[in-house]
């Protein structure tokens, strides 16, 4: 008999049940319900500003994977005030610090998604990707296996991005 290591990933049965994630989308934005909502730890929101808010990603490309929106529903870059651009540079240049801090990321990929074409899960909220990346972290896993290997909870990572959160 053949001996296996066990993956656990739960929360990407969502993800995969195809139909579940088409309800999600079109029950509205999830980034609007959480800029609504106090229960921060539930929405995986990890922080809050006067115009902005940062979730977890709950279908991550990698570990440590974040999403920084606007708490207001704009679609493109132009559509935001100077004050949210400002906050959201500054929130983008915060948080990507406080991964290199926890995490020890050798690089990130940060960017934007902007239409659907482009690969906009959510085309109509604004927001901003920041991906940790490692040599090596794209291992054999996604060609053969068709899985991705997230090593860390949601939970975990939020427990760490909360903590002495100034």
């Amino acid at each position: 008999m053949n001996k296996y290591d066990i993956l656990w990933a739960p929360w990407r049965l969502e993800f995969i049940r195809e139909d579940e994630a088409e309800k999600e989308l079109r029950s509205g934005c999830f980034i609007c319900r959480a800029a609504a909502d106090s229960r921060d730890r539930e929405r995986h929101v990890f922080f809050r500003s006067e115009t902005s808010l940062g979730i977890l990603n709950r279908y991550p490309y990698n570990n440590g994977h974040l999403l920084l929106a606007p708490k207001r529903h704009v679609a493109k870059p132009g559509d935001l005030t100077e004050e949210e651009m400002l906050d959201l540079m500054r929130q983008i240049t915060r948080w990507m610090e406080r991964l290199e801090q926890e995490m020890q990321p050798q690089g990130f990929n940060i960017g934007l998604n902007l239409g659907h074409a482009a690969g906009a899960g959510l085309p109509g909220h604004l927001h901003w990707h920041i991906v940790p990346r490692w040599f090596g972290d794209n291992n054999f896993m996604p060609a053969i296996g068709h899985a991705k290997v997230i090593p860390q909870s949601l939970d975990a990572l939020w427990e760490i991005l909360t903590q002495n959160n100034s």
